[in-house]
């Protein structure tokens, strides 16, 4: 790929985004990055975020011949300089032209949601995977799949990458003969400018509750949920779960640039909404146990009946939470073309890394690793799993995230009270922060009547902990980092065996 000068001066006049430029003489850019690492011959240089100066030195060395601020820098001197207004939405843009608008050539179905989005995600590509013959790409919180050879998948590092990531990643699926894509869109994503410019064929919002509100996120709740709302704002079709809260801001966020024949509302049967809108799609519970989960999907508006998705659905993951999920997806892949018979298949045989994994022991009931990493997320699974197990304790094991998501910490100790009989607080991603004062935290939350708290911050040892304090009718939940194969400490990705893997090992050694 390559770009010339004189194509990035045009897209930033016509976005009102270039403040000055050294010179227009004749530049090709063959590399274009952020990252100083990843800096060649005649690479464009971003400099972003918690830029350094030693960033821009290193990139001039190793062959960048220009660079994008929003200031001048010194370290830059024999760079040509090109300044912007803003640099996250000139990173895109130029990002976009560099690849060549990949965006257009994929079919992109993208959710946002407080909860839900990798779960949704997930089910929505196992739908399409046979509609398309296997040529489905994701961007998820969990993985990102750029083709169907091992080495086309990897384990993401956040929800939504850097635009150009996004960009690059879309034009090697291209090149690997995928067709569509189904991706997560996190509110950061909007707050950051990671998506500038980027339109999608499906909009889905699933719900919003109060999450990564705090100092390094988003400074207020409302400011949180106009970053999800954008998403719809996005979309060409949208897709809106009625029972979220907020529904009369979201749905008229999805009005300002949709049709309302392009904007597609569901719910659990019998559940009305805060505005009293004609639902276009409805589903029920039919099986719902630690077993089964069956659901029936009933089409109600003209528009969805086109669609034909009426039908019985049997999903490979439990969970009556996981039910609104299966339903957007099947919806969203119906728009993208998909049938009955796809939509069945692929939701009946996903398997879904770190999500509702199950593990039952002889003595000690039956431990479930799962992502749940927020109050929504964690009432939820708790909550299900307590009603379907009425004689067993419910022991948890978590902590919190450090740096960021600082109301989790509340939402626990809420979610643990609520449903939890005993709680091992340990270590999850403690990042800068002291993992015993986040534990600590977490427990101020907790009313101690009714649960009872043990702190471990090591991990392994609070998981086996929670596994010998468990008789064979517990049920123990190992929350927060699912398949995760790290634990983010001092700024520093250290290698973790993963939840999974300690919990086998553990029960193998009993």
């Amino acid at each position: 790929m390559s770009l010339r000068l004189t194509e990035i001066l045009t897209i930033l006049k016509e976005h009102d985004l270039l403040i000055s430029v050294d010179s227009d003489k004749a530049l090709t850019f063959e590399n274009i990055t952020y990252d100083s690492r990843q800096v060649t011959e005649k690479t464009l240089f971003f400099c972003k975020g918690n830029f350094k100066e030693t960033y821009l030195k290193s990139a001039k060395e190793l062959g960048a011949i220009a660079y994008v601020s929003e200031h001048r820098y010194e370290a830059g001197n024999g760079l040509l300089a090109i300044q912007v207004k803003d640099i996250q939405n000139a990173m895109s843009l130029i990002g976009a032209a560099f690849y060549d608008y990949p965006q257009n050539e994929l079919f992109i179905i993208a959710y946002t949601g407080t909860k839900g989005k990798t779960t949704s995600s997930y089910f929505a590509r196992s739908i399409l995977q046979n509609t398309t013959n296997d040529k489905v790409a994701l961007f998820s919180t969990i993985d990102t799949v750029l083709g169907n050879k091992p080495k086309d998948c990897f384990k993401s590092h956040l929800t939504t990458p850097e635009s150009i990531d996004i960009f690059r990643n879309m034009r090697k699926a291209i090149d690997n003969g995928m067709t569509h894509l189904v991706m997560e869109v996190s509110s950061q994503a909007y707050k950051k400018n990671r998506v500038f410019g980027l339109k999608f064929d499906v909009g889905i919002f699933l719900n919003i509750s109060p999450d990564h509100i705090g100092p390094n996120e988003h400074p207020t709740f409302a400011d949180y949920l106009h970053c999800k709302e954008q998403l719809l704002v996005n979309s060409k079709v949208c897709i809106i779960n009625a029972e979220t809260d907020y529904l009369k801001d979201v749905y008229y966020a999805a009005k300002t640039t949709s049709q309302p024949d392009d904007i597609y509302l569901y719910s659990r049967k019998g559940i009305s909404n805060s505005m009293n809108l004609p639902i276009d799609c409805e589903f029920e519970g039919v099986t719902d146990n630690l077993n089964s989960n069956v659901i029936k999907v009933k089409s109600i508006s003209d528009k969805c009946k086109k669609l034909s998705i009426a039908n019985d659905y049997q999903l490979s993951v439990v969970g009556d939470y996981n039910e609104s999920n299966a339903a957007s997806a099947i919806i969203a892949s119906a728009i993208a073309g998909s049938q009955i018979s796809d939509a069945q298949k692929g939701l009946s045989s996903l398997v879904i890394p770190g999500r509702m994994e199950s593990y039952p022991s002889e003595n000690h009931g039956t431990i479930y690793v799962d992502y749940a990493h927020n109050y929504a997320s964690m009432h939820a699974l708790l909550g299900f799993l307590k009603s379907n197990s009425p004689k067993g304790k419910v022991i948890v094991v978590v902590g919190s995230t450090g740096d960021k998501g600082v109301d989790r910490r509340e939402g626990f100790g809420k979610a643990l009270t609520e449903n939890a009989d005993e709680a091992f607080l340990t270590t999850d991603d403690p990042g800068f922060e002291n993992p015993l004062d986040i534990a600590k935290e977490i427990d101020s939350y907790i009313d101690h009547q009714k649960v009872n708290v043990h702190f471990e911050l090591d991990r392994k040892k609070a998981i086996k902990q929670a596994i010998l304090c468990g008789d064979k009718h517990s049920i123990i939940v190992v929350a927060g980092k699912g398949r995760d194969p790290y634990q983010k400490i001092n700024g520093v990705d250290t290698p973790y065996e993963t939840d999974s893997v300690v919990v086998n090992n553990i029960l193998k050694g009993l």
